[in-house]
């Protein structure tokens, strides 16, 4: 009886231990992730106040939990101050973030817009709500941002969220582009940065599970069927799972841009070909004339 005990005790005991391996990796892999986004953009210079977006989703707690590890070892100095943007969404648990920003001692401000009510509104019935919310939120956040002195607006975008991003402009938008790691708002007020953009949800979604973020879902937009994102999701989805390694090359892509290569014609001065090929003929040096000048 007693050596069934310890044998059951040693396999808990080396489960244990495995698990905290796994987990060790997992942590470490998307910090040099987070890290090398952070050095390959500039996301993060000396003083930064970084105003870190926090829904209370998954993607935005791995984001708050990794930056504050890079704090601690980082070579330059910055701050974090979580913000958490209470749409009035009804049923939203508003103490949830309180009780876990106060437990971990991060400064935080709960910024408080009732934009759930003027989507409702403004939505027609049947259609998706993800467009107005996220114009309105990022309103709301950047404008807060600029009140409280932040120099950088964190989001909490991963590496599938830029690609996704990407497919839905080419499939439904007619347009090549995605989510930049890095941007200027349009109003030049803001920089924002997505530390997480090479980093995968599946590995984000993991590290929240063992982490055990008290994850708040969103019950304006995360039941609606038929979203076009999720459509795109599906397809990324399937795309990993039959063909390892094409999602990491297409994001290879998305940094690795050529456009000569494309046809956008305020990108590419594809009109301006001839006189460039005009000038690289008048000062080249002709091998044969040279030739026949050595005697």
């Amino acid at each position: 009886m007693s050596e069934t005990i310890s044998s059951e005790a040693s396999t808990q005991a080396s489960a244990a231990a495995k698990q905290k391996r796994e987990f060790n990796k997992l942590q470490k892999r998307l910090r040099r992730q987070v890290g090398n986004a952070v050095i390959d953009y500039g996301m993060i210079q000396d003083g930064d106040k970084i105003m870190v977006c926090l829904s209370g989703g998954k993607d935005s707690y791995t984001m708050l939990e990794i930056l504050r590890s890079l704090q601690r070892n980082a070579p330059v100095s910055f701050s974090l101050v979580a913000v958490n943007l209470d749409q009035k969404q009804p049923g939203f648990p508003e103490h949830v973030l309180p009780e876990y920003l106060d437990g971990i001692g991060v400064d935080y401000h709960i910024l408080e817009r009732d934009t759930y009510s003027i989507v409702k509104e403004k939505t027609p019935e049947g259609k998706t709500t993800c467009a107005l919310c996220s114009r309105l939120r990022r309103g709301s956040l950047y404008g807060y941002a600029e009140e409280i002195g932040a120099t950088k607006v964190a989001l909490g975008h991963h590496r599938d969220d830029i690609l996704e991003t990407l497919f839905l402009n080419m499939f439904f938008g007619g347009s090549l582009k995605s989510m930049p790691p890095k941007l200027l708002s349009d109003d030049g007020k803001n920089i924002v940065i997505r530390p997480l953009a090479y980093c995968r949800e599946a590995d984000i979604a993991e590290f929240a599970r063992q982490m055990a973020f008290p994850i708040i879902p969103c019950n304006l937009c995360g039941s609606q069927p038929n979203l076009q994102r999720q459509q795109v999701k599906e397809m990324l989805t399937e795309w990993g799972a039959k063909h390892p390694g094409r999602l990491e090359s297409m994001f290879k892509a998305v940094t690795n841009v050529a456009p000569s290569q494309l046809a956008d014609r305020d990108l590419f001065d594809f009109a301006g070909l001839e006189d460039k090929q005009r000038q690289w003929r008048e000062t080249r040096i002709d091998a044969l004339d040279l030739g026949s000048d050595v005697q």
